[in-house]
């Protein structure tokens, strides 16, 4: 799909992936509507894409809470339109084992990403399929493909999002609406501040696969939407891991358990 004049909504917008998104999408010249709880770092980035000549709007929601996701998307509709390209990027959680998260951490794990990503969809969906045309991307882990230890709920999490993605994909068949799902190996975020002890829980395997920048992910995703891309994976090391575990999962899976974070003795 073309970006350039599109209306381009990025949850999850306010630092990190979700900001460097953002960025991106508007220098390819979209018009940006960022969406974060958080309003005063919402503003920050539409700042600088407005700094950089680009165009953004900014909505504080809750995207975990359902009515306020519905109110949000009636506002943008009679003030903007019908988004014609969805980045669900919000997600959250910290890498933990069952017995250290609890239920209700466990809950708020599924509502962002996964339900976050629902109800954003749900919201604006049948106006796309009027238009007969869209493309939502939906944005996982690796670990939707593969687990490790130490990181349940989170893993749960991505695996939802994926099987969100693929019954999307069976539900927008024949229809001018397309779908990607992009999944990436560590990337230097925001996020392990926000969440102490995850990073050192990665799997030593994971060693082998070089980190990604929020910047690469943003180009990334820009190539994947104007390319109508099913599937992102980045970098190659870790698309070659994939095509690894495609031909030998059980090794693959072997591995990821064996050099992961164990409970200390």
């Amino acid at each position: 799909m073309e970006i350039n004049g599109k209306l381009v909504l990025v949850t999850g917008a306010s630092s990190g992936i979700g900001a460097a998104i953002a960025k991106a999408m508007a220098k390819a010249g979209g018009r940006v509507v960022l969406l974060a709880r958080r309003a005063d770092a919402l503003d920050q980035v539409a700042a600088e894409i407005t700094v950089a000549d680009g165009t953004a709007r900014t909505f504080p929601v809750d995207l975990a809470d359902a009515n306020a996701v519905e109110a949000f998307a009636k506002q943008v509709t009679k003030e903007l339109g019908t988004p014609d390209i969805i980045i669900n990027n919000a997600g959250a959680g910290r890498w933990l084992f069952v017995d250290e998260t609890s239920p209700a951490e466990a809950v708020e794990m599924m509502a962002v990403p996964y339900f976050a990503a629902f109800y954003v969809t749900h919201a604006f969906l049948p106006a796309m399929l009027q238009r007969n045309s869209g493309h939502i991307v939906n944005i996982s882990s690796v670990g939707s493909r593969f687990v490790w230890p130490g990181a349940t709920a989170y893993l749960a999490a991505r695996w939802a999002v994926r099987g969100f993605t693929e019954a999307l994909r069976a539900d927008l068949h024949d229809t001018g609406v397309g779908i990607t799902l992009f999944e990436a190996g560590v990337v230097k975020s925001s996020y392990w501040e926000h969440n102490p002890g995850s990073q050192e829980r990665a799997p030593k395997m994971g060693k082998l696969v070089p980190p990604l920048t929020p910047e690469q992910v943003g180009q990334a995703i820009v190539k994947g939407v104007e390319r109508n891309k099913r599937l992102i994976v980045i970098p190659f090391m870790m698309k070659l891991t994939y095509w690894q575990h495609a031909l030998f999962p059980r090794v693959v899976q072997w591995l990821m358990t064996k050099t992961g974070y164990h409970r200390p003795t």
